[in-house]
């Protein structure tokens, strides 16, 4: 990966190189207050007052230079007005064409001030983030908020776009209406009335793509693409994406999205009768948590070869994955007509085994184009929303007892049967459309960057990607602005001393991704850690109220089958409606960090609410509780791997050890815990069961909250 620095001095306007952050001279000021402190604590207020005024200097002298340069763009779109109102009057094809031009020029020249302001955010972000590493100090988190909260903020001037906002509105505008007069339609619809209609010129898509990136707004697509640990480049991409491009295949992706629904719809199928399937079997009714529990343990080492294997092939993993658990529900189905529960658990165990959601990720983040891998990982996240609703709402449907060739066929048995067939269609389907992406090889991309030339820039960036790097959405709304300083010229050792020293993690191992769990934990700060944490938490809550639903209302209500299907049917239809309205409304009202901790807190009332204690158990009180904890636990998750994605190194973006696979490790550990405990609890009775399997969830809900507290101020 190359070094912000240097992309800082390789990106730059030539014009406008003495307005640009002097990333090298800030730096030499951060060690150098670093040294300061270590010689005499009592050297931290100068340092804190010098650093603050040093960036307020600098920020205060962008802003001015940005509405200096937005001044000049609205100047060139005023001159145009007079012959914008002249080909209306007297529409010309040529004039029309020229006038269009110049209106894309502005366009082009906006696009720069874009990337001019995206440039200075990073660096700002950066250096503030190096001060507190550095130092020692929590200084971003008073730093944005004394100035982004003041009303006569800078920061605050940039974080709302007006100047952008009107610039690119009146192009927008223009254009549109232009190209009315120019098809003859003269219909005066205006882009306000009937936004959907909005002339979709590519200068306005970019100038559109251009200031999401720089203002990071949080909407559904990114909430969920968050949400899979599937990310986005921090910097501008490059302008070509052809590898991407050549490694797409729609089928291709829709064959994962399938992949992704049918292992949900299969993890949660036996549930609802997964306690009577071990009482025909001559088990206790409570040994349904092994049955549920065991897919999952057979998970946590199927995720780490799935994941690895994604490095060398994607069809292989799937086509292996759809074989393992087309074997895994046929034994399962199996098991009452050989009235074995050791049958029962191997097919559980394969199923486990076939779990191929490390593909199914990895392929979205390798294989699909920068402009539709946010939309991919929003299907990714429905995918398994619909198949986690889906599971149940089929389980309440086999409600029937036949038998085929001494073969049973019955509530019990048919959603192994019904899965071992759909498993089979997947495969014949994916053998017939999948298409195996072509890969590119490091030496490849360098034998092409040699033999071209004027395209470095693209060139390493390809290079980069081949070899499992991504740069981390985390430009933040509290700190997305520039810095301005005079910049000198630097002797070529100095840059590549500064380039080395750009690097958080050493210059030779941020060439590469992670390749040992050894080398991931090291990466793990104190945030990570507890983000994980919080992510077993929820896990935990969240298997302990699903896999025993069907013995706790069987115990207390005497719910049938159907019911209890219904039931959890309905708490997996609220996962997309919950993160649709967190994705596009609460987390624009209030910082994610403020929402993680509610949402903690809700988790740990809906637990609270949970217990039987002294009066009867009803009906609404159990549902009740159970739909505050789970949805509460659904905004948790949402939330919690967003911060996650924001606060992880981006040598865990990629590679067989990325974040996708240590998020997935934490939940699938937790699921085998709370699936052991309800197991282990089913020996003091089905009475006891209930309190006895929310005390720890009760326990491990209350350490992520005080866990969060404490790390609460790098939550930034």
């Amino acid at each position: 990966m190359v070094a912000f620095g240097k992309k800082l001095r390789e990106s730059q306007i030539e014009e406008w190189q003495g307005y640009y952050i002097n990333y090298k001279f800030m730096k030499k000021k951060v060690n150098r207050y670093s040294q300061q402190i270590q010689v005499g604590p009592q050297n931290r207020p100068f340092v804190l007052k010098d650093f603050s005024r040093l960036l307020d200097s600098q920020i205060e002298r962008i802003v001015l230079f940005l509405l200096e340069q937005e001044g000049l763009l609205a100047s060139r779109l005023s001159n145009l007005i007079e012959q914008y109102e002249a080909v209306s009057q007297q529409p010309d094809d040529k004039r029309i064409f020229e006038l269009q031009q110049a209106y894309r020029a502005v366009g082009q020249d906006l696009l720069r001030l874009l990337d001019f302001v995206q440039m200075n955010a990073i660096g700002l972000r950066k250096i503030l983030k190096k001060f507190d590493k550095r130092l020692g100090y929590k200084f971003t988190d008073y730093y944005v908020k004394t100035r982004a909260n003041h009303p006569y903020s800078q920061l605050r001037q940039i974080f709302k776009h007006v100047g952008v906002a009107a610039v690119a509105g009146a192009i927008s505008r223009n254009l549109a209406e232009l190209q009315d007069i120019k098809n003859s339609r003269r219909s005066y619809v205006s882009i306000y009335d009937q936004p959907a209609f909005s002339h979709l010129d590519p200068v306005v898509q970019s100038i559109n793509k251009a200031v999401e990136r720089l203002s990071n707004s949080t909407n559904f697509l990114d909430f969920l693409g968050r949400h899979a640990l599937i990310f986005k480049d921090e910097l501008p991409p490059p302008p070509e994406d052809d590898v991407d491009d050549e490694r797409y295949h729609f089928m291709s992706l829709l064959l994962n999205l399938a992949n992704t629904f049918l292992y949900m719809v299969n993890t949660y199928i036996i549930v609802p009768t997964a306690d009577n399937y071990s009482l025909t079997l001559g088990a206790a009714a409570t040994v349904c948590g092994v049955v549920i529990g065991s897919m999952a343990v057979a998970q946590v080492f199927s995720s780490v070869y799935f994941s690895a294997w994604s490095n060398r092939s994607y069809m292989r993993p799937l086509v292996f994955s759809s074989i393992i658990l087309c074997v895994g529900n046929t034994l399962y189905a199996l098991a009452y007509d050989l009235n074995s529960i050791s049958v029962l658990l191997i097919g559980r165990l394969f199923c486990g085994l076939g779990s191929a959601r490390a593909v199914n990720r990895r392929y979205i983040s390798d294989c699909v184009p920068l402009k539709l891998r946010m939309q991919a990982s929003a299907g990714f996240v429905s995918a398994s929303a619909l198949g986690m609703a889906c599971g149940p709402a089929l389980a309440c449907l086999f409600q029937t007892n036949f038998k085929i060739f001494n073969l049973t066929f019955n509530e019990d048995t048919l959603p192994g049967w019904i899965m071992a067939v759909a498993w089979l269609f997947y495969l014949l389907w994916l053998c017939i459309s999948f298409k195996e992406p072509s890969r590119e090889t490091k030496s490849n991309l360098a034998t092409e960057e040699a033999n071209s030339g004027g395209s470095s820039y693209r060139n390493q960036a390809r290079l980069d990607q081949d070899i499992g790097q991504i740069v981390n959405v985390s430009v933040e709304n509290s700190s997305t602005q520039p810095l301005l300083m005079n910049t000198e010229a630097n002797p070529q050792d100095e840059d590549e001393v500064e380039d080395c020293d750009d690097a958080e993690e050493g210059c030779e191992e941020i060439q590469k991704p992670v390749d040992s769990i050894v080398s991931a934990y090291r990466l793990l700060t104190p945030s990570v850690k507890v983000q994980l944490f919080i992510y077993f938490m929820l896990k935990y809550a969240m298997e302990i109220l699903l896999a025993e639903s069907s013995v706790i209302t069987g115990y207390y209500f005497i719910w049938s089958t159907s019911s209890v299907a219904i039931f959890l049917a309905c708490l997996g239809l609220t996962v997309l409606p919950v993160n649709i309205i967190v994705g596009n409304y609460i987390s624009n009202m209030f910082e994610e960090r403020q929402v993680l901790l509610a949402s903690e807190i809700m988790v740990c009332i809906g637990l609270l609410l949970s217990f039987h204690i002294l009066i009867p158990y009803t009906v609404p009180q159990y549902v009740g509780s159970a739909l505050i904890t789970f949805v509460s636990a659904e905004v948790l998750e949402g939330v919690n791997l967003s911060l996650l994605s924001r606060v992880m190194s981006s040598r865990l973006a990629r590679g067989t050890y990325n974040g996708g696979l240590l998020s997935t490790e934490a939940g699938t550990l937790a699921r085998v815990v709370a699936d052991g405990t309800i197991t282990l609890s089913g020996y003091l009775g089905e009475g006891m069961l209930l309190n006895t399997t929310l005390l720890p969830a009760l326990f491990i809900c209350l350490s992520s909250i005080i866990a969060t507290c404490l790390t609460y101020n790098s939550l930034y």
